[in-house]
């Protein structure tokens, strides 16, 4: 008795490990698989799932997971299921999670290959993608809402510069977002970088 009593509670992280594994997996794979417009739309779904459904992960993690998902070469969706995978659960995590993220659209891509003259010349597929593409728009507008939310709530002078002249370099002078990045992560290291000194200094 005393030996079952004892290997319980193990049993039962285990337990909890696993059934957060396929969390991930499931997860990742039903998101992949039912959304179209490419990795900013995908994040929208995982913010919800994970920050406020699971509540495993906090807005602030969300919106570095994303800019370093956007800087680091490759597919944006698999950077940030990499990144939340190895936050929730470690290397098993950004597995499972990438292999939810990649399954749905390379089968889905295998099947569409093989039809691709019928569907390139189908009036009914040319029609719902139109139709997608105005709820993609949406979903990105959202994403873009809620992460400039969380910017100019913090309320900091610098953060509010930067996120109105990244979106004008973007928008009105069409910079490319490769450079935009790395100049605002350059200013964003050297304000870290200043502050630690104060600190230190007072």
């Amino acid at each position: 008795m005393e030996e079952e009593k004892n290997e319980s509670p193990g049993r039962g992280e285990e337990a909890r490990g696993a059934h957060k594994l396929w969390t991930l997996f499931k997860t990742c794979f039903i998101i992949s698989a039912c959304t179209f417009g490419g990795g900013m739309v995908i994040i929208s779904m995982l913010q919800q799932k994970f920050v406020e459904e699971l509540r495993w992960i906090e807005q602030d993690e969300v919106m570095d997971m994303v800019a370093i998902a956007q800087s680091c070469p490759g597919v944006m969706a698999v950077n940030a299921s990499i990144i939340i995978g190895y936050r929730v659960a470690g290397t098993a995590g950004a597995l499972l999670t990438v292999i939810g993220t990649i399954l749905p659209p390379m089968l889905i891509l295998t099947v569409i290959s093989m039809f691709y003259a019928q569907f390139r010349s189908s009036t009914v597929v040319a029609l719902l993608l139109k139709g997608m593409q105005a709820g993609v728009a949406a979903v990105m507008i959202n994403v873009g809402a809620t992460m400039a939310g969380g910017v100019l709530k913090d309320r900091k002078p610098l953060s509010v510069a930067m996120l109105a002249g990244a979106s004008a370099a973007a928008v009105i002078f069409h910079i490319d977002i490769i450079a935009i990045l790395l100049v605002c992560g350059v200013i964003g290291g050297a304000a870290a970088f200043l502050g630690a000194r104060k600190g230190s200094a007072a």
